[in-house]
Parts: structure tokens; C-alpha cells; sequence
């Protein structure tokens, strides 16, 4: 089973008495030609790739709806507790070659298409990824439902099913171009709607109290605007042990109603915008919320997918169980991934009193008991925060609760610190103001029974920064999981070659047990392994430079180091001093300054918010330094710039696979964990970094002799600010002077003058937080360093080596059987 690793034979299984189809060439050809005649109704001789990869779809699909209704029946015959993984992101890329890894079809699948003249590659290209997630907080939801299937673990994740996706990112001029990234426009075979699951969703209104029959008070919220939340199911298979689970992803529609009596009377604009006001919850992945019709419609989704997933839950419970709550917390947990369905808290308290008549105090010990919290980030200004006046337009019943819970709160609050108004403001979940917000982190963090860092350090500067009151409070409350991501995809699908040898090497087992990878320790220094290492990975960068130059019309060469920085854009990751670098470099190379550096071709990507000026600028700057290193000649052989449009899951398949150098360069103190750090680490890149997030695991478990430092701690950083200097800095380091002065030139930007100035005043600005200029030097000296070893092949190989070697922690398998331990309480 999926603790084991082992493969089931091909044919194994039954299902409801019946054998299950066959996992073989013979099996999967004839599927394939039935599906393709009579279920899509194509002729073969079409030769529409679309039309075949929707039928080899379907082919899958059988197979894992097989297993899929089967772990359904294991689960309600052995009756275990379950989690519900509310997450605003998704971010689980192609779904058909991960499920041909997991239920072992690759070969038999190969077979199958060379009938038809088609690769599996070739077929995959026709699957959109889903791209449900804007970065590493999706990716990672991905990577936990991949690891719940594998470890056997009852869980269901619950989502959005937006239309649109994260934007389709273009670079037109330099600057990012945002398009609707149509991931349905060809439908998505994966899916199984659930139309008798519907759940309704209510909004505005206003509440009325009455007493029941046994004199008790009870609310009711009426005269509500309600939306309806259509469940689409997609399944989750586990490696090879016949376990799928489900990812059920919401839908926003109008009611049955859609005010149909505005439109009999003619108001049809009216009723026309009601019902659009209503889908457009689901309508797209994140909406920009600097506008006021963002805010809302952000709220919106977060309370849509709490209250949808919340009543799911409950339904579900009720239907096994009857009309008794008793051992509800027993048997559910619900792990809330981030702050955004924080309001799951108040929700949780509406459904229990206002829907199933349970007194405050039997309602809150259920919540308190269910509830857990993982915060993924140290900025205060990612935290949700949200107008008192939008709630009481929005959600005035919420609201209510929510006062309910803070007055409750407070109590406790002055009973530990009596007389300490201070304290009272400062854990208040009410920020009070010119305009009251509801600090939702802070609703969580009172609401739930557990709250998770997501990387050691992260954790610490939770507990001593960000919550340090709530920890002094609670310390019990706080703990740490550090995030991992599942070697499945991250190695043994993005990484056949490098897979295949180290099967050959040490077996097959590290697929599902990440630890095993330290068999290859002993081989780092083994001339002839070494060999194949690098032949290994010579071959990735050879398609990573193809993608290269079809994508930016850039030409890497592979003798050259590939030096990366993948993830989205935002000024703590620096990826303007990841540029400024470049800049150093192109100044080396024009002062024929070239002694000693290492040919490197630097690739960036990653998408900026649209609302986020400063990082869109950023990919403008990076792409105006590009454009000018690549038209230059003396730069030729010593350094090449791209910036990859439309970063996504499928473009770091292949990216990882094909790095040297992996830049995690995020100033200290920032980023929480990271995860695009592990995935190059499996795949045997070297790091620099800073000490920072995961990082400093990373460091640890590799050693610092194979991990490039550099830069302030989170703490020096910290000291820094108080008298930051950065034009002194600029001033007593020729290197960065130099720079700044082809900067301030216009010297990469002749044609738009001006229009970096925000750039650079941001790097003088002595208020900076992210300090780029102070960590300037001693990332320009790690770089050194990086060209220093990389000159030593041997070297170079055998820290590669012992990166991959040394990754197994970061297996998000770890990661869930430590929630499942240690949060969930799972039994397994």
C-alpha cells in the first residue's frame, strides 16, 4: 500500500464485486479506441491531439474512478476521523501525468499511443494546467493532498473552481501583460460535478432574534441575497496503493429564483446583474483588492468557500450519523491553509447555533477543538484585515459572532494581564480605529486549537515577533511543520533520468520514503556515478534551453551555469538584487574586468501582482538589463539574461530538473518557508541563499560547506533598519557605486527616461525594509565563491550529489504525517 511504495499488480483490485480494468497495453488500447468512437465521437484518422488526450482522459479516469469509489467504501465501513483542507489556492498543474505516475501506466499508456503516432509528451501538451493557485501556497496544497493519498490519510481538500485561473502572463515591451488564463476553455475531464451537493451560501440581509420553545434566544439571519455553491469533484490518487481521495472545488451560481420578478416586470438589467453579481465569486483567481469592489469580492470568495466546505462537513456527518453532534470533534478537523478561510471560525459557530440550535458554550468547544490554523507569512500586511462596515453590509450575522467571540476573548485576556488596556487593544480581534477592522489571523489564531509556522524559523519569529502575545498566552497552541513537496512529481516524474539512475542505484523505495536518498552520500565522490551524474544533467539543461529559446528567443548554453530564480515577484524576494548582480557582471565584462568569472546564463521568472507597481516594474527593469547583455557582443560567451513569461507548474518541471544554481535570496526574516528551494535541492542544484525560511534547513541537513550564505540575519536586519545608510553604503563599494551609476544613467532605459527612478529610490531610501543595498557586497562575494567551485567539476558534482541526498526531510510526506500526528490525531 502506499507506506510500503510497492506497486499492485496490474490487474489486482476489485470494486463492488467486480475486477477491476486492466492497467495493461491491451487494456488501455481498447479503451482508448472506445472512448475516442463512441463517448467523444471522432474518427482516429482526425488526428486531433486534443481529441485523443481527452480520450486517453477518460481511459485514466475509469481506472481511478474505480479505485476512487472503493476508498469511499473504506472510509465509511472503517469510519476515521477526517480533515477538510480549506485552501483559497490549488495550484496542481497537469492532472494526467501525474495520475499515469501514480497508478503505474506509463509504459502500458506508450504502447497504447504508438497506434496512434503519439508520445505521452506530446499528448500531455494538450492539458492546460489548472492553474488554481497564484504561488507556492497552492503548490503546496497540491503537494499535501498528493501525500494524504500516498500516506492512505482521509482527507478532502475543498477549493474554488474559478473560471479563470492565475492570469496568463505575456511580455510585450519588457513589461508584464496580463489575459485571462482560460484553464476551461476545453473543459476539464478530471472533474464530476455533484449537483446533489449543492450547498447555499447567504449574503446581506439582516438578523432577527426570537425565543424557541424552550425559551431559549435564537438568531436568524433573513432576507439574505443567496448564492449557490455547485461541488465539483476531481480524484486524488495516491502512489500506487489504490487509494484516491477527492479535491472538491466549489462553483458559484445564481439561485433558482435569480430574481425573476424583476425580470417578468422588465427590469432585466437589474435581474441580469444579480445573477452575475453571484457567479462572479467563482469567476477569477484572486481579485486585485487595492479597489473597494475587490475587497468585497475577495471577502466574498472566502466566506463562500468556508460556509460551502463547513456545511458540506456537517451534512455529510448528519447523513452518517443522524441528528446527534456527539463525537463530531472526534471524528473532523479542519486545517485552515492561511488566513483566508479564517472566517470558518464564526461560520462553524453560525451553522452549530443558528442551524442546529447548540447553546455558545457547546458550539465554541466544538470549534476550539476542530479548528487549526497554518499562517504562511511574517508580512503584516498579508494577514486578511477587513472593514467592520463591510461585514456588517456583507455578513452582519458573522459579525455579530465575531464581537460575540472577541468580548469572550477579552475576558480572558484581562484575566491574565489585569488592568493592561494595553494588551486589550493590542489582541483585540477588533482593531479599532477611523475605520474598525476584523483581524481575521487573530480570529484564527482565538478559534483554533493548534497554529503552525510553516519552516523553524518562521515559526520562532511567529512566536517571538508577529503573535508573541497570543504565544505567551497559549504557548500550548504553537508549533512547527516545515513544509515539504512530494518527490513523485518533484523528482520522479520532472526528473526521468536522474529518477531512473538513482532507481538503478539504490532501488525504488525513496519514492515513498525521501530518507533513502542518503544511500547515495557514499557515492558523492565516485568518479564514475559523478559521470552519470553530470550526463544526467547536461541532458536537463539541454530541453531547460530549448524551452529557453522557444519561450524568450534566447540561446543558453549548456556549458555555461544555469543560474535561477523562479517564484512570483515581490520586493522581499529580491529579484532586484538577483538583477543588480546581473548589472555588476555586465559592468565586469565592459571594464574587461573577466579574470576568474564564470560563464553563467541567468534565468528569472515568476508573475507579478497586477496591482503591485513596484514588482511589475521589476520585471520591466530585468527584462530592459536582458535586452541590453544579450545585444552585446564582449558578453557573449560570459553571460546571457532571459526572463520566462507565464512561470507555471509545468515550465518548473522542467526548470528544476535543469539548474545549477538555485537562487532563495529573500532578504531575512521575509519568507516563510519556500518551497521552489526544495524542489531544486531534490534535483540536485546548488543553493545561495540567505538565512531564511527553509533555507536554513536546508543549510543544515546539506551542511554549510555544500550551501552558499550570504547576506544579514533576520535579527541583524532587524539592527540594520535602525540607522540604514544605503547611500553610504552605495558610496564606500566601488562594485555597487558603479552599478547605481548605469542605473541612474539611463543606461538600460535610453529610449524611457525616468522611468526606473522608483527603483532606484527605493534602493537609496533609507527606510527600505527589504535592505538590498546591505546585503549588496556580500551576495556579489558568495557569487564569487558559486564561480569558484563551479570551475571544479568534480566538486561541483559531488555537492550536487549531496544536495539530493540530503533532501529527504522535504518530502511533504514528513510534513502530513506530522500533521497527522501531531494536529489531526490521526490513526495510522
Amino acid at each position: 500500500m502506499g507506506k510500503s511504495g510497492k506497486s499492485p499488480e496490474k490487474s489486482s483490485g476489485k470494486s463492488a464485486g467486480k475486477e477491476w480494468l486492466g492497467l495493461d497495453a491491451k487494456s488501455f488500447a481498447t479503451d482508448l479506441d472506445r472512448h475516442l468512437n463512441l463517448t467523444l465521437g471522432k474518427d482516429p484518422v482526425e488526428g486531433s491531439h486534443l481529441y485523443l488526450y481527452n480520450a486517453a482522459a477518460l481511459t485514466i479516469r475509469d481506472r481511478l474512478v474505480e479505485r476512487w469509489r472503493a476508498t469511499r467504501d473504506k472510509y465509511a465501513t472503517e469510519k476515521p476521523k477526517r480533515v477538510a483542507y480549506l485552501s483559497l489556492e490549488f495550484l496542481m498543474g497537469r492532472t494526467l501525468t501525474n495520475a499515469v505516475l501514480n497508478l503505474d501506466m506509463d509504459e502500458a499508456l506508450r504502447k497504447a499511443l504508438k497506434d496512434y503516432g503519439v508520445t505521452l509528451e506530446e499528448l500531455a501538451q494538450e492539458e492546460r494546467d489548472a492553474g488554481l493557485g497564484n504561488g507556492g501556497l497552492g503548490r503546496l496544497a497540491a503537494c499535501f493532498l498528493d501525500s494524504c493519498a500516498t500516506l492512505e490519510l482521509p482527507v478532502t481538500g475543498y477549493g474554488i473552481r474559478y473560471d479563470y485561473g492565475m492570469f496568463h502572463q505575456k511580455i510585450k515591451d519588457g513589461y508584464q501583460i496580463e489575459l485571462p488564463d482560460q484553464w476551461l476553455k476545453e473543459g476539464n475531464p478530471w472533474e464530476f460535478e455533484a449537483p446533489e451537493n449543492i450547498r447555499r451560501i447567504k449574503f446581506h440581509g439582516h438578523t432577527e432574534t426570537h425565543a424557541d420553545a424552550d425559551g431559549n434566544l435564537r438568531v436568524q439571519w433573513v432576507d439574505t441575497d443567496d448564492v449557490l455553491a455547485v461541488p465539483y469533484d476531481m480524484p486524488i490518487p495516491g502512489y500506487r496503493n489504490n487509494t484516491v481521495n477527492t479535491l472538491r472545488l466549489w462553483k458559484a451560481s445564481a439561485t433558482d429564483e435569480f430574481k425573476l420578478d424583476q425580470f417578468n416586470q422588465g427590469s432585466y438589467t437589474e435581474a441580469v446583474a444579480a445573477k452575475n453579481e453571484a457567479e462572479q465569486i467563482s469567476m477569477v483567481l484572486y481579485p486585485n483588492d487595492v479597489s473597494e469592489n475587490g475587497k468585497v469580492l475577495r471577502l466574498r470568495q472566502q466566506y463562500f468557500l468556508s460556509s460551502a466546505s463547513l456545511q458540506d462537513v456537517i451534512i455529510r456527518w448528519r447523513q452518517r450519523n443522524g441528528d446527534t453532534f456527539e463525537g463530531f470533534a472526534d471524528k473532523n478537523c479542519f486545517q485552515l491553509n492561511d488566513t483566508h478561510p479564517a472566517i470558518a471560525v464564526a461560520e462553524l459557530m453560525r451553522l452549530l447555533m443558528d442551524d442546529y440550535g447548540m447553546g455558545w458554550d457547546e458550539a465554541w468547544e466544538i470549534t476550539r477543538s476542530t479548528m487549526a490554523y497554518t499562517n504562511h507569512t511574517l508580512l503584516p500586511e498579508a494577514l486578511e484585515r477587513w472593514p467592520v462596515r463591510l461585514f456588517r453590509d456583507m455578513l452582519p450575522r458573522l459579525l455579530e459572532i465575531i464581537y460575540e467571540i472577541n468580548a469572550r476573548f477579552l475576558r480572558q485576556v484581562s484575566s491574565h494581564w489585569p488592568h493592561d488596556e494595553g494588551k486589550l487593544r493590542e489582541l483585540s480581534i477588533i482593531e479599532e480605529g477611523g475605520e474598525p477592522q476584523v483581524r481575521m489571523a487573530y480570529l484564527a489564531i482565538v478559534g483554533s486549537h493548534s497554529v503552525n509556522g510553516v519552516a523553524a524559523l518562521h515559526t520562532e519569529l511567529l512566536k517571538s515577533g508577529l503573535f508573541k502575545t497570543f504565544y505567551e498566552l497559549w504557548p500550548e497552541k504553537f508549533n512547527n511543520k516545515t513544509n515539504g513537496v512530494t518527490p513523485r512529481r518533484w523528482l520522479g516524474f520532472c526528473n526521468p533520468q536522474l529518477a531512473s539512475l538513482i532507481n538503478k542505484t539504490i532501488g525504488e523505495g525513496w519514492l515513498t520514503d525521501l530518507d533513502q536518498l542518503q544511500q547515495l552520500k557514499p557515492l558523492a565522490d565516485d568518479k564514475a556515478f559523478q559521470k552519470k551524474w553530470m550526463a544526467v544533467k547536461k541532458h536537463n539543461k539541454t530541453l531547460l534551453a530549448e524551452m529557453v529559446e522557444c519561450a524568450c528567443g534566447v540561446s543558453f548554453d549548456t556549458d555555461m551555469m544555469f543560474d535561477v530564480q523562479v517564484k512570483r515577484i515581490h520586493e522581499y524576494k529580491r529579484q532586484l538584487l538577483n538583477i543588480l548582480h546581473v548589472i555588476h557582471l555586465y559592468d565586469r565584462i565592459m571594464r574587461g574586468d573577466t579574470e576568474g568569472m564564470v560563464p553563467r546564463c541567468v534565468l528569472i521568472g515568476g508573475k507579478a501582482a497586477p496591482g503591485y507597481f513596484m514588482a511589475k516594474l521589476i520585471i520591466k527593469l530585468i527584462n530592459s538589463v536582458a535586452e541590453v547583455v544579450n545585444a552585446e557582443p564582449l558578453a557573449d560567451k560570459l553571460l546571457k539574461v532571459a526572463f520566462l513569461p507565464n512561470y507555471r507548474v509545468t515550465a518548473m518541471e522542467m526548470i528544476c530538473a535543469g539548474t545549477d544554481l538555485s537562487e532563495q535570496i529573500s532578504t531575512a526574516g521575509k519568507e516563510a518557508s519556500g518551497t521552489g528551494n526544495m524542489k531544486f535541492m531534490m534535483n540536485g542544484a546548488l543553493t545561495i541563499g540567505t538565512l531564511d525560511g527553509a533555507n536554513i534547513e536546508i543549510r543544515d541537513a546539506v551542511g554549510e560547506e555544500d550551501f552558499f550564505l550570504f547576506g544579514l540575519k533576520a535579527d541583524e536586519v532587524e539592527q540594520v533598519r535602525k540607522s540604514y545608510d544605503p547611500d553610504s553604503i552605495i558610496e564606500s563599494d566601488s562594485d555597487l557605486k558603479s552599478v547605481m551609476h548605469l542605473l541612474e544613467s539611463g543606461h538600460f532605459n535610453l529610449c524611457e527616461p525616468g522611468i526606473f527612478n522608483p527603483i532606484i529610490n527605493t534602493i537609496r531610501d533609507p527606510h527600505d525594509q527589504w535592505v538590498t543595498a546591505a546585503d549588496f557586497r556580500s551576495f556579489t562575494d558568495a557569487q564569487v565563491a558559486v564561480g569558484e567551485v563551479y570551475q571544479q567539476k568534480a566538486l561541483w558534482t559531488r555537492k550536487s550529489i549531496l544536495n539530493t541526498a540530503s533532501s529527504g526531510m522535504f518530502s511533504s510526506d514528513r510534513t502530513i504525517g506530522q500533521y497527522a500526528d501531531e494536529i489531526w490525531r490521526l490513526k495510522r
